[in-house]
């Protein structure tokens, strides 16, 4: 099926129309200074393909979050969500096909780009039966996909980049369709733009910028002074899915607007000169009062002075815990109701693919029904809860010897890849078959197998476990150091995490 939408109207007066289908294989680059239009130009595309096609939008400063009120988007306010969080709602948006909204406003650079990749890569990583058609468009791409590096960490801008060229170069096989916007090629990573095959070019001054326009749209040098007169909103349009020669185009109105709308000129308010020196030279309230310098810092004591008074508080110590030997049942108790309460919260099938302040939150409340609310664990102690409880090791388990050993081993994984590894040491340990794919991924907090196998394959790289199949092609895994190893597991099976 053809689905062609209607962009706005061409110099002649006829429909410019955008061909939807085609869109999708072939990717779109939208280029144009601050002013003329892209954003509108986006908005347009957005509003008319809606009906017709998924959508998600990298939206750096907030302007397409009315997109809710009459499109139905889900706004997604990445400042209130870590990035594994992220990352999970980008799957389980492709999964459900919703539309959404990353509304970025409010992050400083680095954690936009970190939020950023982190949702981008829970839309390209989805399992392979969830790869519906979706147009994937980021505005401001030269911030997420720099050609230089900038004020950001190496880290950071690697994570970003890297998202970026999956959407633009692989994302087309898993539906994905990259519509990027940038108010300068010269700004935008080459890898990124070399994708798309459409470009709607609009005005912009810098001779660099015209001369790679004109280039893209296979237009003469001496032409490229045309695009320092396009009035806002028009842009030159070429593409499989637009035109096929250079085709000047003017878009259309929206049924939306940004939040802040179009600045406009108005009068200042009449005020004498006495009036606005009483209001913005008044003295500042007493809460707004400027901090005061902070004292210089005391020069550190003498290694003997550092004893000296260190030995008094040792004393202390030991004879308060002389004094007040700590009751084992009672710590025994408590353990065995904290975990109690963390079995109910898993329970949940959904348990394992929710964020982790939401498992929290609801945690604290359990604790408080069950009288448990001033001595409930903190937000740390709560995650090596959790990476226990999904590695099947209770409290009192933790406490033995062997087990702080595994733990102390796990540490030198990534904090979520932890209780994977503890899993595995509880299979192998009690000689039980090998985790399918799809326990290790619930158990990773996510519906992705292709995850489950890149974090095993993760493992093997830090020589901490090996991966060998039998002759049935079943999955035996080896602890390498403490030559622990499960028995085979056919690693397509759907069982329940095995205990």
């Amino acid at each position: 099926m053809t689905v062609a939408i209607e962009m706005g109207t061409t110099a002649a007066g006829a429909p410019a129309t955008l061909d939807l289908e085609e869109l999708l294989a072939t990717r779109l680059l939208v280029q144009g200074n601050s002013g003329s239009g892209k954003s509108h130009l986006l908005r347009r595309l957005l509003e008319q393909s809606a009906p017709w096609v998924q959508q998600a939008i990298i939206d750096p400063e907030g302007d397409f979050v009315t997109l809710a009120e009459g499109f139905g988007h889900l706004v997604i306010d990445a400042e209130a969500h870590t990035e594994q969080a992220l990352q999970l709602a980008g799957e389980r948006a492709r999964v459900h096909r919703v539309s959404t909204v990353l509304n970025l406003e409010g992050l400083d650079a680095e954690n936009q780009l970190r939020r950023a990749a982190a949702f981008l890569g829970g839309l390209f990583e989805v399992d392979r039966e969830h790869w519906y058609p979706m147009l994937v468009v980021v505005d401001e791409a030269q911030l997420f996909a720099p050609a230089i590096a900038g004020e950001v960490s190496d880290e950071a801008r690697k994570l970003s980049l890297g998202a970026m060229t999956n959407l633009m170069c692989r994302g087309r096989k898993r539906g994905l369709a990259g519509i990027i916007a940038t108010q300068r090629l010269a700004k935008l990573a080459k890898n990124v733009a070399a994708e798309a095959s459409n470009f709607l070019m609009g005005r912009t001054f810098l001779d660099i910028d015209m001369a790679r326009a004109a280039d893209l749209l296979g237009m003469e040098r001496r032409q490229a002074e045309a695009f320092r007169d396009l009035e806002r909103g028009y842009f030159m349009a070429l593409g499989p899915a637009l035109s096929r020669r250079p085709l000047g185009l003017r878009i259309g109105p929206t049924q939306t607007q940004p939040r802040q709308g179009t600045h406009r000129l108005m009068p200042l308010p009449e005020a004498g000169l006495e009036d606005a020196r009483a209001v913005i030279l008044a003295a500042a309230p007493p809460e707004a009062a400027r901090p005061q310098r902070r004292p210089p810092p005391m020069p550190a004591p003498d290694l003997l002075s550092q004893l000296m008074a260190a030995k008094p508080a040792a004393a202390e110590s030991r004879a308060e815990a002389v004094a007040e030997p700590p009751d084992l049942e009672q710590l025994a108790e408590r353990r065995a109701r904290l975990d109690r309460i963390l079995s109910a919260l898993l329970a949940d099938p959904e348990a394992g693919f929710r964020a982790l302040g939401v498992l929290y939150q609801d945690f604290l409340v359990r604790c408080r029904i069950e009288g448990l609310g001033a001595g409930a664990p903190d937000l740390s102690a709560f995650r090596r809860m959790l990476t226990r409880a999904r590695a099947g090791i209770s409290a009192e388990m933790a406490q033995d010897e062997v087990w702080r050993d595994v733990t102390a081993r796990a540490a030198a994984l990534p904090e979520d890849m932890q209780g994977i590894f503890m899993m595995l040491a509880g299979t192998a340990r009690k000689g039980l078959p090998c985790p399918g794919d799809l326990a290790i991924a619930r158990a990773y907090g996510t519906r992705s197998t292709g995850r489950a196998r890149r974090v095993l394959s993760y493992m093997e790289e830090q020589g901490l476990i090996v991966c060998q199949q039998d002759g049935a092609g079943r999955r035996i895994v080896t602890l390498v150091e403490l030559a622990w190893a499960t028995a085979p597991g056919d690693p397509n099976a759907g069982e329940a995490l095995a205990g």
